[in-house]
C-alpha cells in the first residue's frame, strides 16, 4: 500500500517562505493524482492544491498566486512551495493520493494520507 510522509513544517514569521515535501514509499505514485490538505484547530480538512501525472494543477482561491505545487516523480516526492505564508495559513498540512484523476480536492476522494506537519505562522 502506498505511503506517504510528509516534512519541512515549522515555524516561520507572516509573509515568509516554506516548502514542504511529500515523499512516497513501498510504491512509485506517478501516475497518481496528489493533494495536499490542511486542517486548523476546530476546521474541516481543508483542500489546498494538488497534481496530476502530467504536472496539471488546481489550487485554493485562498492560496492561488502564493502556493506552488510540484512533483518529481524521479524522487518519488511531491513538493509545496508556500509565498507570502498569513496567520491563516496556520494549520497541520497532510498530502494524500486521490482515488481518481480529476483535478478537484475534496477530502473524501483521497486516501493514503500522511501523518501531517506543523505550519505554524506567527511572529
Amino acid at each position: 500500500q502506498l505511503q506517504l510522509v510528509e516534512s519541512g513544517g515549522g515555524l516561520v514569521q507572516p509573509g515568509g517562505p516554506l516548502t514542504l515535501s511529500c515523499a512516497a514509499s513501498k510504491f512509485t505514485f506517478d501516475h497518481f493524482v496528489i493533494g495536499w490538505f490542511r486542517q486548523a484547530p476546530g476546521k474541516e480538512r481543508e483542500g489546498v492544491a494538488c497534481i496530476n501525472s502530467g504536472g496539471s494543477t488546481n489550487y485554493a482561491d485562498s492560496v492561488k498566486g502564493r502556493f506552488t505545487i510540484s512533483r518529481d516523480n524521479d524522487k518519488n516526492t511531491v513538493y509545496l512551495q508556500m509565498n507570502g505564508l498569513k496567520p491563516d495559513d496556520t494549520a497541520v498540512y497532510y498530502c494524500a493520493r486521490k482515488f481518481g484523476f480529476g483535478l478537484t480536492i475534496v477530502a473524501s476522494d483521497f486516501g493514503s494520507w500522511g501523518q501531517g506537519t506543523q505550519v505554524t505562522v506567527s511572529s
